[in-house]
């Protein structure tokens, strides 16, 4: 009997242990319940922080797609810059076309290297061969001399006809007179509404000369 009464104990604590494991992993799922909670309340979270990204790049974005034209970094002085290797340069083409804020004039040139210029606005456009009064369309006359060309029968390229060019669909350019070449020098003049600013640049292959004019007004 008294061997027996230890046995009856041990299988008592047994028991109790066991409840105990029991009711221990009857309280785990709560623990993960709550982390399942946090989890899903980062998640929720996330839409918000897109959408402010969102209104903060279209905020950054949104004033340049309105204005791309807003600035236009040119005045009405007089611009130069000398030729750099010109060789068998012939001035092959004049053309005008609109843009945004501004209009453009393309001389196109054959041969190589870079021609000089000098543009600025004259009072009264007169030919440098003969010095003869050339008309132009416009209030204002932007000349255009551009440096370190060449005659047309010395680099057998064909040279833009003297006199007007045509010109259409343009705002402030009312019109383009070429004059040819002279002793290294080929003049233009590009009639504008207004005396507004201009600037110049240089382009390659093929060479020209970019001369813009912002919008008058």
């Amino acid at each position: 009997m008294l061997i027996r009464r230890p046995a009856r104990v041990t299988r008592s604590a047994g028991l109790a242990v066991a409840l105990l494991l029991v009711a221990g992993c009857a309280a785990q799922p709560d623990t993960d319940s709550a982390g399942s909670t946090g989890e899903a309340s980062s998640s929720s979270a996330a839409p918000e922080a897109t959408e402010t990204t969102a209104e903060a790049t279209e905020e950054t974005t949104a004033p340049a797609s309105q204005s791309p034209a807003a600035e236009f970094p040119a005045d009405t002085s007089a611009d130069t810059a000398d030729p750099v290797d010109p060789e068998g340069l012939t001035v092959t083409a004049v053309r005008a076309a609109e843009h945004e804020g501004y209009d453009r004039v393309v001389f196109e040139l054959a041969g190589s290297g870079t021609p000089g210029w000098q543009v600025e606005y004259v009072d009264a456009p007169s030919s440098q061969g003969s010095g003869a009064a050339v008309e132009v369309p416009g209030a204002a006359f932007l000349q255009v001399t551009l440096q370190g060309t060449s005659y047309p029968y010395e680099t057998g390229a064909e040279e833009v006809a003297r006199g007007p060019v045509s010109v259409s669909g343009t705002d402030t350019v009312q019109g383009v007179v070429y004059d040819a070449t002279f002793e290294g020098t080929s003049v233009a003049w590009i009639g504008t509404s207004a005396e507004v600013p201009f600037r110049v640049s240089a382009l390659s292959d093929p060479t020209r000369l970019v001369v813009e004019v912002a919008d008058a007004g």
